[in-house]
């Protein structure tokens, strides 16, 4: 047996015993100078940090994005480059649920990938679906609310999450997916991912071209009726943890195919939507999706806290090639998910292991909390200002991206005028089968349990806005699951009770 090592304070001194404190007597009490004993007690009161205040449930592993197409056409970023191999870190979530809540519930899967480039981190931050619930970031700390706890009850309240929905009419898209078969996949290997917003890529001639980013899973779809998830959390709360790190283990690795679709920047302003928001989608037909290459998750994390809890993504890290776009959603998470780490992690959480690029990094941050990188990323402490004469870091021009065309008033438009709301939906309605409507309006059924008859009709009015047969499939459904009469008595009146009730 090899050498034991000996156990040492925090600060290096060995520890003699381990197992007993220091008391005066026997019997105690205990004295305050046993600073071991008052060392362990104060790491564990310290144990835990702030969670995510969203997707703080989650599961992730390390793996590689490698390219086997070719868009260098479109972009000068070194990690799109064909034959381009780029290790990368990617976590998964749900959106509402805390850190202790059930994998197999039925709510949006974050799909959050850091790419560490040659020319720095790059992290595309999206769901598992392509559109999302607001698509002003004025409405999305509202929407939130709606998924969190209520103040009073401390329960999660149906009543105010279709109220928020039945008073935001661009919400159905992503509601008619969340409520659908792909609302439970029963694995992260068993989804697409999406980035959701609309990027920019842009080439060494200085021309743009707007960018949507899919992750294709090569496992084939699989998803949980309610019935089933139900039996799933009886059972497990950790299904989706056990079983993305049981196939790592086996050296099952799961694959995404990854595509992209690719708008001309001047389409912007040909399309019937606005390519910027975040409620739509881009028509296949209209921009079909380019395969460039395969994700692999390879590589469980040694160490889930450290490499997992302590990661950090966010869309404000994008290289060389890769931009935003004006989506207004984007625009605020630019911010929002940064300033969400320094809270969560500290001020400099890049300097954190699984946050750190792996090119190198020099700039003139300097002191404050955790500060670990030997006070000043110059190269000399007498380079801690810009200009100076002592041989700090520059910026590069190369790195300059074009001109990003931008035109109107600056003012608070109300976003909900002159939006189709209804026609995408529509059309992602009518590829479904039977039995897809029919799961559809059980779920959507089920989940208005105990809401007011004012906010169902609300909402019912909208679905049938989508077509006649969504608001009449799930007036059935309500029927069934909870005696609801849709129509049949005043809106302030009768309402559906909990299965459960």
């Amino acid at each position: 047996m090899a050498d034991k090592r000996t156990m040492t304070t925090s600060a290096g001194a060995p520890v003699s015993d381990n197992q007993n404190s220091v008391t005066a007597g026997e019997r105690g009490p205990v004295l305050l100078q046993d600073y071991q004993l008052i060392e362990k007690l104060a790491h564990q009161n310290r144990e835990r940090i702030p969670e995510r205040v969203v997707h703080a449930k989650g599961w992730g592993a390390h793996g590689v994005l490698k390219i086997t197409g070719d868009i260098s056409k479109y972009t000068i970023a070194k990690a799109l480059q064909p034959g381009v191999e780029t290790p990368m870190l990617a976590r998964f979530s749900t959106v509402a649920g805390e850190q202790g809540a059930a994998d197999a519930e039925r709510d949006v899967r974050g799909f959050a990938l850091k790419f560490y480039t040659e020319d720095g981190n790059w992290d595309l931050v999206g769901n598992n679906t392509p559109v999302f619930f607001v698509r002003d970031p004025l409405k999305f700390p509202d929407f939130i609310h709606t998924q969190k706890r209520h103040p009073r009850t401390n329960m999660r309240s149906p009543t105010a999450m279709w109220d928020f929905w039945s008073l935001s009419p661009e919400s159905l898209h992503q509601v008619t997916i969340l409520m659908s078969d792909r609302g439970l996949p029963t694995a992260p290997m068993f989804m697409n991912g999406y980035g959701s917003h609309t990027y920019s890529l842009w080439n060494d001639k200085g021309e743009r071209f707007w960018v949507k980013f899919h992750f294709k899973t090569m496992q084939g779809h699989k998803h949980h009726t309610n019935a089933e998830a139900e039996q799933v959390v009886g059972k497990t709360r950790e299904s989706y943890q056990e079983a993305l790190y049981g196939t790592i283990e086996d050296g099952d690795f799961p694959k995404w195919k990854v595509q992209v679709q690719i708008m001309p920047e001047a389409d912007a302003e040909k399309t019937s939507y606005n390519p910027f928001d975040l409620t739509k989608v881009w028509p296949h037909a209209e921009y079909p999706p380019i395969d460039i290459g395969v994700m692999e998750l390879n590589r469980n994390p040694d160490n889930y806290f450290t490499e997992i809890e302590n990661a950090a993504f966010s869309p404000s890290n994008i290289v060389p090639g890769i931009s935003h776009s004006p989506d207004k959603m984007l625009q605020a998470r630019i911010f929002s998910y940064a300033d969400a780490h320094r809270y969560r992690l500290g001020t400099h959480y890049e300097t954190i292991p699984v946050n750190q690029p792996k090119c190198p990094v020099h700039h003139y941050h300097r002191d404050g909390e955790m500060n670990t990188f030997g006070g000043i990323k110059t190269g000399n402490p007498d380079a801690f200002y810009e200009p100076n004469s002592f041989g700090g870091p520059v910026e590069n021009p190369a790195a300059k991206e074009p001109p990003l065309k931008i035109s109107g008033d600056a003012d608070r438009y109300n976003h909900r005028i002159g939006n189709d709301d209804y026609s995408q939906p529509r059309a992602l309605f009518n590829l479904f089968d039977e039995g897809e409507k029919n799961r559809l309006f059980s779920n959507i059924a089920a989940a208005m349990g105990g809401v007011p008859g004012e906010i169902i009709e609300r909402q019912l009015a909208h679905f049938d806005k989508i077509h006649p047969d969504y608001g009449n499939g799930v007036r059935k459904a309500l029927k069934e699951a909870h005696g609801y009469e849709a129509n049949a008595v005043p809106v302030t009146g009768k309402t559906p009770q909990r299965a459960a009730e």
